[in-house]
């Protein structure tokens, strides 16, 4: 049994995608009034390379020339992947906005019809090649107020908005509004496999007690049960609190250091495990680790700009969806560590083969993070 969890465990690791973060995330700006819908629309660059040959001679680097080769190609892609019944969208124009995580592709598009929340949307963007892809839509209603809708690919029909519904639409309107950034946490901490397995290195010696500066296994639940508390409620609190700072605005730090501090806590958390390194101070690193992961968390609803009542909501729900989430790999894998604790091989094959598998991970993401390069084929 143990030599099976840990050949799953590194199976694991090593089929984990090597841009282990940022999500997919397109933005979409929808605004109606006098009867026509204007809509922005931004994918990334690195999204549209991964779907089409835009990077044209292969190295790694996209050109102004080469994305202006591509637009018709990039024009084809989307449009084929937005619809509503009834309207029809035009082309107006292009452009290239650069963000905190990189460039985007934005078109512009119009119709002669009113797009509102109830209005269904038909959206398919890299459903066949990228199956964390979310469109994130922000719709601008008549009063200037705003309310967001999250188009899952996958399920390209069932969108869901999230915001307080019109003075005028009564009950009815708002039953669309539950779960949607909820769902949309749960997805986010599911596909963030740094997030993760930075919270498995954690939970790897929490079976465990140091004696003598040697790792003994546990004698009785209660004395796991702590341990486990205390790194999940400590990295919950410190993610939570820098998710909150940086989608209000108030704190900002750039993908480009954000990425590699993610990866760099991987390593720092697995080595801690093969050598103690931390040592009493492992609850305050865990908390300041937290509060790094946090910043990865935060780029989903940062991006919307909604306003504070829907904006509140959005963010309950997503750090909810997280925590759920987090809660879930955590009751998935605790009871399974702490039936192996007690086996002759949980610390050299579990803990110190599993450390050293992730940390050897990380260190791929920090230079890819770093370097801006792709190393790993997968």
């Amino acid at each position: 049994m143990l030599r099976s969890m840990f050949m799953l465990f590194a199976a694991l690791l090593l089929g984990l995608p090597a841009a282990a973060h940022k999500a997919s995330d397109a933005y979409l700006v929808i605004e109606s009034r006098d009867g026509a819908t204007q809509l922005r629309w931004d994918i990334a660059l690195r999204d549209l390379d991964a779907a089409l040959p835009i990077d044209a001679d292969g190295d790694r680097q996209l050109t102004w020339g080469e994305v202006k080769a591509a637009w018709p190609a990039i024009d084809a892609l989307a449009l084929a992947a937005w619809s509503v019944p009834g309207c029809r969208f035009e082309l107006l124009g292009h452009a290239l906005e650069r963000r905190s995580d990189g460039t985007y592709a934005v078109l512009q598009l119009r119709a002669p019809c009113v797009v509102d929340e109830r209005t269904p949307l038909r959206y398919t963007l890299f459903a066949e090649v990228d199956p964390t892809h979310r469109g994130i839509a922000k719709i601008v209603r008549a009063d200037g107020s705003s309310v967001a809708r999250l188009l899952d690919p996958q399920q390209p029909a069932a969108v869901a908005a999230t915001g307080p519904a019109p003075a005028t639409s009564g009950e009815a309107s708002a039953a669309p509004t539950a779960g949607a950034f909820l769902r949309e946490g749960v997805h986010h901490i599911v596909t963030g496999y740094d997030h993760l397995l930075f919270l498995l290195c954690l939970l790897l010696p929490a079976v465990l007690r140091r004696d003598g500066g040697r790792w003994q296994a546990v004698q009785g639940w209660q004395a796991a049960l702590w341990p486990v508390a205390k790194v999940v409620t400590l990295f919950t609190l410190a993610h939570s609190v820098t998710l909150a700072l940086a989608t209000l605005g108030w704190v900002r730090l750039p993908p480009s250091i954000v990425e590699p501090a993610i990866a760099a806590t991987i390593i720092v958390a697995a080595l801690d495990n093969l050598k103690p390194l931390i040592g009493r101070h492992r609850g305050a690193i865990t908390f300041a680790f937290g509060l790094v992961h946090g910043f990865g968390f935060a780029g989903v609803l940062g991006e919307l700009q909604l306003p504070p009542a829907a904006f509140g909501w959005a963010l309950f729900q997503f750090n909810l969806g997280l925590e759920l989430g987090q809660l879930a790999m955590v009751l998935a894998v605790v009871p399974l560590l702490y039936v192996l604790r007690q086996r002759r091989l949980y610390v050299p094959g579990v803990m110190g083969a599993g450390s050293v598998a992730a940390m050897m991970l990380a260190a791929v993401w920090l230079v890819e993070r770093t370097a801006d390069v792709s190393l790993l084929p997968f």
